[in-house]
């Protein structure tokens, strides 16, 4: 390790490293027998992660002939620590392969041993969240064979905490006194007790129930103890299959095994002790990074479980426990994050400890990602480039952040992390944001929270990089087009101003283009205007929601305009000047909307949604009923009464032309009522014909397309494959669905102001 002004450390340095040893030490524990069996000779070590939780090695818990140990009733046996034995099973066995990944799969020497008490307090070690670099200062931890009593405060004159104690390994760099390096031994329970005492004594350690693990090889009862250098280090210069690898004079005895691996220079624990291999008796440790493969599958029978994916269960815990214990008003003693403050300090970082342990404790309150690709593309986006991170997979946001760590200079690394931060926050988002339900809107407010903190985090940032990071530039769901009418003369033309925006959900929009001026245009020459720029329009959109992706085109038009067939639209196929043009319907949904909604969420529209969101089955509303109906059926009162106490889903169907007439006042009255769906030909017949053979055959038609639609929420699609389908003359019978209009009215996403005096929030 080198201290802020880079100079390497001396034994002088040794207080920098005081309070993490204590913690570590703290946070190590004894397996062995249950609390109440007689044989109390320790299996072997383990490490507290999370609440309840303890990581240790596969084989500490198999006897020597493979089998696992004689336990108590249920499979309890013991974890010692703090002076105390409470009981414990094994809960996860990740040395087990997956048995649908066949004989290939990989699997790992790591175990997850659950208390059974939650309500036990302990302490939790601190799990790096990047791969395990080159190690320069590292200490092994080794739980105890006995509850309490005896021991040391542990190899380097520091309190190494209760229940463990710590051993400095690796090769001797100037601390015994001028001598060769001596091969050193972690002992196990029963090692030679004067070894361990002289040991003591010769760090002035008092009684504690830490005992020391290391001490100079071979020894007799007469021989002096060898002072041990508390900073020789633990390095390893490979990493293969079988693990993190270290200097090749530690002989790891198997009460060492399952102990954690600490990085001194960076405070954090990277591995888990395997043992020492036989051939070239190199220490073995297991990354800590192999947690990543941790799944439902390695659950150990009858055990209680952390859920569909523990891994990620498993490190939230973690990181809201460690950011729960440095709360800024709690008195009391110092934590894990203080211990590395006190390591960091002086190196000039601008993302710190803290801003680490916040990020980690926001990341943790977020739903673990749908697929693990997605962290891998928000690391590359960040890193500007598109190959995964690393060797080591990627499965949550918190292995994310930790891909980050380049060694750049800190103005690029704080970059760095604020713009992976704001990536994560926006696709969390992205994700429930059409979703109803208390459980989404917490996962929308959590996002909310991760933002915020990134807004607080980059406001010292260049201009030019605040611009770049956030926000990111979200994918649409829909382009919406929007033509306002302008105020005009009596007897004169009806004008237009109109708006191109692209839409995200909940009501956010983005608007992309305009014409706006004080007289407007005809609708015949605002539509062509609005033609003419579509088609690269709605492809740009289609882009950037993604491969394969047709975002839905949302055309809001007002009282008059009801009947226009946007469906039947043709914009061009492509961006080339001569491109051809194609109609928009069959290729992507179509919706209308109602341009006179807008000022507020009427409650009866909210109601109305919501209730044919919810039914099983919508029904065709015929309106008018159909002929042969009582007298006054077709009265405006009468379709009042009809859409006022219509069944939640009931959804209107006209045959009428809706520019005019009857049908214009039918369409009124159902969005007076509250309706957000409907369905009728832009081409309806007049008042002037009765209904005929047609009328049937559209209502005929709307009754079957309706029943089995399979809810609101298909709808569009639906009717865009109907639209195809008559389009091609592919089935019988579509024809009159040719020219369906499908008014699809989201009061939960409601369209924008057109022009508005507040400045638009842009979603980039």
């Amino acid at each position: 390790m080198a201290t802020s002004e880079g100079q390497p450390p001396g034994r002088g340095d040794r207080a920098h490293y005081a309070q993490l040893l204590d913690h570590a030490g703290r946070a190590t524990v004894g397996l062995r027998a249950a609390p109440d069996a007689t044989d109390t000779r320790l299996w072997g070590s383990g490490v507290l992660i999370a609440p309840g939780w303890v990581l240790t090695c596969a084989h500490v818990l198999a006897a020597s002939d493979g089998r696992r140990r004689e336990t108590g009733p249920a499979g309890v046996f013991g974890v010692a620590f703090g002076g105390r034995v409470v009981p414990a099973r094994w809960a996860y066995d990740l040395s087990r392969p997956d048995p649908a990944a066949g004989p290939a799969a990989a699997r790992a020497d790591l175990a997850l041993v659950r208390l059974l008490d939650p309500e036990t307090e302990h302490p939790c070690a601190w799990l790096s969240d990047q791969p395990a670099t080159l190690l320069e200062d590292a200490y092994i931890f080794r739980g105890h064979d006995q509850s309490g009593g005896g021991g040391g405060g542990g190899g380097c004159g520091v309190g190494a905490g209760t229940g463990a104690g710590a051993a400095g390994a690796g090769s001797v760099s100037g601390g015994a006194a001028g001598g060769p390096a001596e091969e050193r031994v972690i002992r196990d329970s029963e090692g030679d007790g004067d070894g361990v005492r002289g040991a003591q004594e010769a760090h002035g350690g008092r009684g504690s129930d830490a005992a020391p693990v290391v001490s100079a090889a071979p020894r007799t009862p007469a021989t002096p103890a060898t002072p041990v250098d508390p900073f020789i280090a633990v390095r390893f210069g490979a990493r293969d299959a079988r693990g993190l690898q270290f200097g090749s004079d530690v002989r790891v005895t198997p009460g060492a095994s399952g102990g954690p691996l600490l990085d001194c220079d960076r405070g954090e624990v990277v591995g888990i002790v395997k043992g020492r291999h036989q051939q070239d008796h190199v220490g073995l440790a297991v990354p800590v990074t192999a947690l990543r493969g941790l799944g439902p599958e390695h659950l150990v029978a009858g055990a209680e479980g952390l859920g569909p994916d523990p891994y990620h269960a498993l490190m939230s815990l973690h990181d809201r426990w460690h950011w729960a214990g440095q709360d800024l008003g709690r008195s009391g003693g110092s934590t894990w994050f203080d211990a590395q403050h006190a390591i960091m300090a002086g190196r000039g970082r601008l993302w710190g400890v803290q801003e680490r342990l916040q990020a980690l404790d926001l990341l943790a309150r977020l739903p673990a990602p749908r697929d693990p690709l997605a962290v891998e593309a928000a690391v590359g986006e960040v890193l500007d480039r598109g190959e995964r991170p690393g060797a080591w997979s990627l499965r949550t946001w918190r292995d994310g952040h930790g891909a980050l760590y380049q060694g750049s200079d800190p103005y690029t690394e704080l970059r760095t992390f604020v713009h992976y931060l704001r990536i994560v926050a926006q696709m969390t988002a992205d994700e429930v944001r059409d979703v109803p339900g208390e459980q989404a809107a917490a996962v929308r407010e959590e996002a909310a929270r991760l933002t915020e903190f990134v807004q607080a985090k980059a406001v010292v940032l260049q201009p030019q990089d605040r611009r770049r990071i956030g926000p990111v530039r979200r994918r649409p769901r829909s382009v919406l087009v929007e033509f306002e009418p302008l105020f005009y003369d009596e007897g004169g033309h009806e004008l237009f101003n109109w708006s191109v925006s692209e839409g995200y959900g909940q009501g956010q929009w983005l608007r992309v283009d305009v014409q706006e001026s004080a007289g407007g245009v005809p609708f015949e020459e605002a539509r062509e205007q609005v033609l003419r720029r579509l088609g690269g329009r709605l492809l740009r959109a289609d882009s950037d929601a993604g491969p394969g992706a047709r975002v839905r085109l949302e055309v809001a038009v007002p009282e008059g305009r009801w009947h226009t067939a946007a469906g039947q639209w043709e914009v061009a196929a492509s961006t080339r000047r001569t491109a051809r043009l194609r109609p928009v319907g069959p290729g992507r949904a179509v919706i209308l909307r109602d341009q006179g909604r807008r000022e507020q969420v009427d409650p009866a529209w909210l109601r109305r949604w919501q209730g044919l969101a919810a039914a099983p089955e919508l029904q065709a509303l015929r309106l008018p009923p159909r002929a042969g109906a009582r007298p006054g059926a077709g009265s405006a009162e009468a379709i009042w009464r009809l859409l006022e106490k219509a069944d939640e889903g009931a959804l209107p169907a006209l045959c009428h032309t809706v520019a005019e007439g009857f049908g214009r006042d039918a369409v009124g009255v159902a969005l007076d009522t509250g309706f957000p769906a409907g369905l009728w030909p832009a081409r309806g017949h007049g008042e002037e014909r009765e209904c005929d053979a047609s009328c049937e055959e559209f209502h005929r038609g709307v009754r079957e397309l309706l029943q089995g639609s399979g809810g609101l929420a298909r709808l569009p699609e639906l009717v865009r494959k109907l639209r195809a389908q008559a389009a091609e003359a592919a089935e019988e019978g579509a024809h009159w669905a040719r020219d369906l209009v499908l008014l699809y009215d989201d009061p939960e996403d409601p369209i924008p102001q057109l022009f508005t005096d507040r400045p638009q929030v842009s979603p980039r």
